[in-house]
């Protein structure tokens, strides 16, 4: 009788331990998000182990969620928490997340290098991005010694921000980030472009100086050829370039809509009303297409340009002063009708 006894209460023990560890295996080997597509969580270099669970909570299932927080913390990993950005893939077991978080095996971002018009916008749109200070990077692009160091001054170093989309890791350092920027665009200069800069007379620089006034001066692609070459006809000649976008970038004023002539007088290098040549560096990080609308700019003898009274973004050209004049005649009885100041 005392055997049978045993048994019944053997028999419920053995089923409610097998239960348990059951559940165990569940939750230890069973996928930790309960999201159905890639999630991704980012982790600091202040981040402990309780940051790091409330970074997954939103996307673990909460049974899963506190075996992570036990398992973590018996394989050390609160111990050994690595900054980056991972990936939390679905059906992927704690176990399989805590060796790619201890091991700092990383999803790479895609960083796109947008076309700002200052450092301080280009420190910032990248800083925001990356696990990286905006007002340490702002500051490097002035710093004479670092632009002096990539082959650039402190005018010219956006040249080196080639925009394209590049994969790189979210914790990378400043430093790195600039080394692959500076690899990017010495690739991006490759012989055949070195070629067609040297046949322009132009540097790469200056090809990237004059193709960001060309990308302020259109959106439309396919008139940027014609647009390089009126500029490029003007400094054959000795002429000022008179680029309006130039005024804009000397005033630090870019939402001015009109320039008017007492803006013209404006004293900065910048300014090609009052100063010949090329400004001293890109009023932009110039586009791809601008810089090869530069360097393959067709043969043409505009040496001048004026808004279509339209308003569609392109251009009426004019090889001679007084045809010119209409032209502007008509743009500005436009800009007055529709009393855009």
């Amino acid at each position: 009788m005392k055997a049978i006894k045993k048994k019944q209460y053997v028999i419920p023990i053995i089923i409610c331990l097998l239960a348990l560890a059951g559940m165990m295996v569940y939750y230890l080997t069973g996928s930790l998000s309960k999201s159905g597509q890639s999630e991704y969580i980012y982790i600091d270099d202040n981040d402990d182990i309780d940051s790091v669970a409330a970074k997954l909570a939103p996307i673990a299932n909460e049974q899963a969620l506190l075996s992570f927080k036990l398992v973590s913390r018996h394989v050390g990993y609160s111990k050994h928490i690595r900054t980056g950005r991972y990936a939390i893939e679905p059906g992927e077991g704690i176990f399989r997340v805590l060796r790619k978080l201890k091991n700092g095996h990383q999803a790479p971002v895609r960083l796109t290098i947008p076309e700002s018009r200052t450092t301080d916008r280009l420190a910032g749109a990248l800083a925001r991005k990356l696990m990286m200070d905006s007002l340490s990077l702002s500051i490097l692009l002035k710093d004479s010694t670092f632009c002096a160091k990539q082959g650039f001054d402190t005018a010219s170093i956006v040249c080196m921000f080639v925009p394209d989309t590049y994969e790189v890791y979210w914790n990378t350092s400043i430093e790195n980030l600039m080394s692959r920027l500076k690899k990017e665009h010495d690739k991006f200069w490759d012989s055949s472009r070195q070629a067609k800069a040297t046949a322009i007379g132009l540097t790469p620089n200056e090809v990237c100086t004059l193709a960001s006034i060309v990308d302020e001066e259109t959106s439309n692609n396919p008139e940027k050829p014609m647009i390089a070459r009126m500029y490029l006809n003007r400094l054959a000649k000795g002429m000022a370039l008179q680029a309006d976008p130039t005024v804009k970038f000397a005033l630090k004023d870019f939402a001015i809509r009109r320039i008017y002539h007492n803006m013209l007088n404006t004293d900065s290098p910048y300014n090609t009303y009052r100063y010949a040549g090329l400004p001293p560096g890109p009023i932009k990080v110039a586009s791809v297409a601008g810089i090869d609308a530069v360097l393959n700019a067709p043969n043409h003898s505009y040496l001048y340009m004026c808004a279509k009274e339209d308003f569609s973004g392109t251009h009426n050209f004019a090889s001679t002063y007084s045809e010119h004049l209409r032209n502007a005649a008509k743009y500005t009885k436009a800009l007055n009708e529709r009393g855009i100041k």
